[in-house]
């Protein structure tokens, strides 16, 4: 079942409609917390910068693995979802540091999430975001958008963008 990506303003920390809620953004893989979208999401909640810094220190050698995806449960219908979609912060010598496939890959874990979730509360599931990667990360939002499509829209999860 194939449903589309919507666009709305607002602020993706307060997504809206029923049921269960994932609210999806992109971290880089050396436990830095500190601009862009996770200030707005640590102003609402303080868990999920917690649980990333701790699941960071937990890391051999420091980093994470691109692709991983951490769940952090902030009320009792809504879970942030750390996607670890960015190889270190700013631009490196190698480029920007968005790795599409890393969201990709990502993306699937929160997909599955979701289709559990769904089955376990016996409530619909919906994903939340900003432009995500866009920023801080350096993506492009077609790139990403045609992402968020294939693993998510395409497979039936309902996803909302924000726009500020």
């Amino acid at each position: 079942m194939n449903t589309s990506i919507k666009y709305v303003r607002g602020d993706a920390t307060a997504p809206v409609g029923e049921g269960q809620k994932i609210i999806v953004h992109c971290c880089n893989d050396i436990g830095a917390w500190g601009a862009g979208f996770v200030l707005a999401l640590s102003r609402r909640w303080k868990k999920p910068e917690h649980e990333y810094r701790k699941w960071h220190s937990a890391e051999r050698g420091g980093r994470m693995t691109l692709g991983d995806v951490q769940f952090v449960l902030v009320e009792p219908d809504t879970h942030v979802a750390n996607i670890i979609g960015q190889r270190g912060c700013g631009n490196a010598p190698g480029g920007k540091p968005i790795r599409y496939e890393a969201i990709a890959s990502g993306l699937v874990k929160v997909r599955n999430f979701a289709l559990k979730l769904s089955e376990d509360t016996g409530q619909p599931v919906s994903v939340h975001m900003p432009r995500m990667g866009c920023g801080l990360a350096g993506g492009l939002w077609n790139k990403i958008e045609d992402i968020v499509k294939r693993e998510l829209a395409d497979q039936g999860v309902p996803v909302t963008v924000y726009d500020l």
